[in-house]
């Protein structure tokens, strides 16, 4: 079967490997139906490696070449062990989360941050691929009405919500977000659904601040002319943001969500990357911040799911894109031109 393989910095490569082995016990082989490429995906390609090791990763001993691909939907093609609600042929979505399942945070419920843990795509196969085995435990059954490509999408999705979760936005509450790309839409869409009052973004690319516009932004500023903590200090009367979420992971921006969220405010670090951020303890001692990073999801994939289901949640807004397989180099191209927002790949024959 054909795969979109990691090989290295710049080196992506649609290769020949073979079919997915009779799964263990534990494990699921699914037909995969759509697969998101993400901003993880694309960091990897241009300035990896990032979260892929070259050495043998200590869960699964995986190593490059590596079959990218964390974010998608398909159909059980066959189980290694009986699981409770699902059976061959079911739909689902996956949450790529690998954990130990043994370690202090697993056996707390907070597998994804497991010391051992990893992604599907990142530390095993992934489902730039027509098939992949993926853990039984992160299989989520999609609800009937709930189309493939969308459910896709639940694993970004996802990734706004525990942002939100992890803020404790309250009905009425203010809130700036710190980029508009596939993490800072998923988090506008959480706010809303959250009750926050007053939402405001910062975003210097003219179609994603349009569109973080259209799905309901409060007010969007572009950073290259506007002095956006200013504007957004007297939109809320003086006082400063309740909560202010950084979806970038570009370090500089570090210190302006801390410095923009108000006095005993929170702030949100939900981008990621290897750079080091400077921070004053002066911003964040005497006006007792909260800062707050939040990694992935925890038992929110299943959430987003009944969202979309029961039509408090539409995402179709953050699909701008579907490419066969075989284009999936173009994909990476366009994704990383900053024209699109979330572009699914189509692994199935045509």
């Amino acid at each position: 079967m054909r795969s979109l393989r990691w090989h290295g910095r710049g080196d992506l490569r649609l290769d020949e490997v073979p079919e997915p082995q009779a799964p263990g016990p534990g494990e699921a082989i699914v037909e995969v139906s759509y697969t998101g490429v993400c901003g993880t995906d694309l960091h990897e390609y241009t300035a990896g490696p990032n979260l892929i090791r070259t050495t043998p990763h200590p869960l699964t001993g995986a190593t490059p070449p590596l079959t990218l691909g964390h974010e998608f939907s398909g159909r059980v093609a066959a189980l290694g062990s009986p699981v409770p609600g699902i059976e061959v042929g079911t739909r689902v979505a996956v949450d790529p989360c690998l954990r130990c399942g043994t370690c202090r945070w697993c056996r707390h419920g907070e597998y994804h941050i497991c010391a051992k843990g990893g992604s599907v795509g990142l530390a095993s196969p992934g489902a730039f691929a027509p098939l992949v085995t993926v853990p039984t435990v992160g299989l989520v059954p999609v609800p009937d009405g709930v189309p493939d490509e969308l459910a896709a999408l639940a694993e970004p999705l996802a990734v706004g919500l525990h942002a939100i979760r992890r803020a404790g936005v309250q009905p009425g509450d203010t809130a700036l977000l710190i980029g508009a790309g596939p993490i800072g839409i998923a988090a506008l869409m959480a706010l809303k659904l959250a009750g926050a009052a007053g939402i405001y973004v910062s975003e210097p690319a003219p179609d994603r601040a349009k569109r973080a516009a259209e799905l309901g932004a409060t007010e969007v500023y572009d950073p290259a002319v506007t002095d956006v903590r200013r504007e957004v200090f007297l939109r809320t009367g003086r006082v400063g943001p309740d909560v202010v979420v950084e979806a970038t992971g570009r370090p500089e921006l570090v210190e302006l969500a801390i410095s923009t969220v108000r006095r005993g405010g929170r702030a949100v670090l939900a981008g990621i990357s290897g750079g080091a951020a400077s921070i004053p303890l002066t911003q964040i001692v005497p006006f007792e911040r909260t800062v707050l990073g939040s990694l992935g999801y925890n038992f929110d994939i299943p959430r987003v799911l009944d969202l979309i289901a029961t039509a408090r949640l539409d995402p179709t807004p953050l699909l701008t894109g579907v490419y066969p397989l075989t284009q999936g180099l173009d994909a990476f191209r366009e994704l990383g031109s900053g024209s699109h927002l979330k572009i699914l790949l189509d692994p199935k024959e045509h």
